[in-house]
């Protein structure tokens, strides 16, 4: 028999190459507009302490910057929110300068340098800054990290019937690691999705395992985005949420196994 997770959809906060933030971006995604292309400008951190704000690096900042726009899309506090973290690399500059510093003369790691290094890190800020005392996964899955996402928060979402929040984010390796994994910007989605339906709702999911293929978008530049950032695999899903009517759209997850998700607006 199939499992099938349900789940809506309270709120979306997107950063990344040529989106600025959720409601700029849906006429784009509509096909509204054309997609240009532009570096990721993340927001300052501005609710972490002064100390914590100057050792943040870019995937705090952008964790914190597409959660909180879901976050305040869906009306709510961040206090005692069930949150999953999904990083298909992690933190790429912060473990190119501690490599750096660990083929130099001097071996000398920094503390922040080394408490950034954990995977689990931006979790933590993420804590600190929205004062959350709630639960939290933090995942990694390569090329699969938002299917992987996905599927722990709705799981969750279903199981314990509560909110839970998802933040898929990917963040660029330099060179030489660039070459084996050539991700080039930062670029996050959040999704906030609850058990039932309520004023905020803007969508409703069902999502089921499928072998079908996954959905590509016609737009060249949208296609290469997707290609390019595990945490894009995510924006067909949210092309039907801004195009406003039912809708099954199938994303990449592992090699011969990807999600169907039916649409519906609210």
């Amino acid at each position: 028999m199939a499992i099938e997770l349900n789940a809506y959809i309270e709120g979306i906060g997107l950063l990344g190459p040529g989106f600025t933030d959720w409601p700029s971006s849906r006429a784009i995604l509509c096909g509204l507009q054309p997609y240009q292309p532009s570096k990721t400008v993340i927001p300052a951190p501005e609710l972490l302490p002064a100390a914590e704000r100057r050792r943040a690096s870019d995937i705090v900042k952008l964790t914190l910057a597409t959660s909180l726009e879901a976050i305040a899309a869906a009306g709510l506090q961040q206090e005692n929110l069930p949150s999953v973290f999904s990083f298909s690399n992690g933190d790429g500059i912060n473990c190119h300068s501690i490599c750096e510093m660990l083929a130099s003369d001097d071996r000398q790691i920094s503390p922040t340098r080394f408490h950034n290094s954990v995977h689990n890190a931006a979790a933590g800020y993420w804590s600190i800054a929205t004062k959350n005392m709630a639960t939290s996964s933090v995942l990694c899955a390569f090329d699969a990290s938002f299917g992987a996402g996905l599927l722990d928060a709705l799981t969750q979402v279903v199981v314990d019937k509560t909110r839970c929040i998802l933040m898929a984010s990917d963040t660029p390796y330099p060179e030489p690691i660039f070459s084996k994994r050539p991700i080039s910007d930062n670029c996050g989605i959040a999704l906030m999705f609850t058990p039932q339906a309520d004023s905020k709702a803007i969508a409703r999911i069902k999502v089921s395992i499928t072998n079908d293929e996954a959905d590509q978008f016609d737009d060249t530049g949208l296609e290469a985005l997707r290609i390019a950032f595990p945490a894009a695999r995510g924006l067909p899903l949210l092309q039907a949420i801004a195009q406003q009517n039912n809708r099954r759209v199938v994303l990449d997850y592992l090699d011969n196994t990807r999600l169907a998700i039916e649409v519906s607006p609210c």
